[in-house]
């Protein structure tokens, strides 16, 4: 097993990586506040897991909820329904809810637990890839709105993160690569030999080589810790973490939730970055062409849907988060493994960008 710690002094926290931490019970009875959990699940992950984690639970008072599987059940209905099995459970503010399951269930459970009562623990045993390297750590919590996505939500850091890499066997490739979408960004943003090694072990990682898999989690919740720990609320250097995110948020909401995989919009988004990262001069155009190449022979997309066009992008990234002042700031490339934080983006350049479709990052 591997340990990767997230310094947030008193609220620092352990992020386990290893095969078989399901069935290590004791790794959770330090960050339980008292014999009272909630497992907040969903109806996929259910009857794969939810079993062994209760067994190993056994001398606590478990109980579960098992939500319907989908980031259009991202809601504040779906936060509701939490809400009142808490209640209808008597439970108070020595309760711990467990996420067990995706980046959705992390999301939704972490919310329901910063503010249940003001907020209560809880505890990430996320079960995709995606999860495991990007959306467990760190804190952030929230829902979907219509016209945007996790537009609603609170910071609240778990009080450890359970990486049982074994839950990776039984996912599908789909998903899988969703994931490596977020490990790929570490790369860009922040370790261009990271970037290089995952070029290099792309077989191996595809066809989920247990140690190399393990090796490019801990790199990446290594990068986000390190992060998180500079920038807990995003005030600055966190948000190069959305590196991509903006335009890919756009993609998820424009299509309707859930019909792109985040991990396969924030992956065009990446592509969409370094073009337009390109277009201002900043990122060689052979590097523009590596990322798109190696993103691509990831499984992943690289091409924006065509049925969005540039005004459907321009009004749904107005509405980000990370607008300020009514300007679109984007994480752009100065080099692979050096991302900026950029708001005077020439409207014309990344006009080009949002209509370049097939052709992106190609000269």
């Amino acid at each position: 097993m591997i340990s990767v710690n997230v310094d947030l002094g008193s609220r620092s926290y352990p992020i386990f990586i290893g095969r078989g931490l399901l069935d290590q019970a004791g790794l959770l009875s330090p960050c339980l506040n008292s014999r009272k959990i909630l497992i907040v699940t969903n109806e996929t992950v259910a009857p794969l897991y939810l079993h062994q984690l209760r067994a190993n639970l056994a001398d606590t008072e478990c109980y579960d909820l098992v939500l319907p599987d989908g980031e259009q059940f991202k809601t504040l209905a779906t936060v509701g329904a939490i809400y009142d099995k808490l209640m209808s459970l008597k439970c108070d503010r020595g309760t711990t809810l467990i996420a067990l399951g995706g980046g959705v269930i992390g999301d939704i459970a972490g919310f329901a637990a910063a503010t249940y009562q003001r907020g209560v623990n809880y505890i990430q045993i996320p079960t995709t890839l995606l999860a495991q390297v990007d959306s467990s750590v760190g804190g952030k919590t929230g829902v979907n709105h219509p016209q945007g996505k996790n537009m609603i939500g609170a910071f609240h850091q778990p009080r450890c993160v359970v990486v049982d890499i074994s839950v990776l066997d039984s996912l599908p490739v789909r998903e899988f690569r969703a994931g490596l979408a977020e490990v790929l960004k570490y790369g860009l943003i922040r370790d261009s030999e990271f970037f290089d090694w995952l070029e290099q072990h792309r077989d191996g990682i595809e066809s989920r080589d247990s140690n190399l898999l393990a090796q490019a989690i801990k790199a990446s919740c290594e990068q986000k810790a390190a992060v998180v720990a500079l920038d807990e609320r995003e005030s600055g250097v966190r948000a190069l973490l959305n590196l991509g995110h903006t335009f890919g948020h756009a993609i998820e909401t424009a299509t309707g939730y859930g019909n792109w995989l985040h991990g396969e919009a924030v992956a065009t988004g990446m592509v969409m970055a370094a073009d337009i990262s390109r277009r201002m001069g900043w990122l060689e155009d052979a590097d523009a062409v590596r990322v798109k190449s190696v993103i691509r022979g990831f499984g992943l997309p690289v091409t924006p849907p065509a049925e969005i066009d540039e005004s459907i992008y321009l009004n749904l990234m107005s509405s980000d988060k990370k607008v300020r002042d009514g300007k679109i700031r984007l994480v752009l490339l100065k080099s692979i493994g050096e991302a900026v934080i950029e708001e005077n983006v020439d409207a014309g350049l990344l006009r080009a960008t949002l209509k370049a479709g097939e052709a992106l990052c190609e000269s």
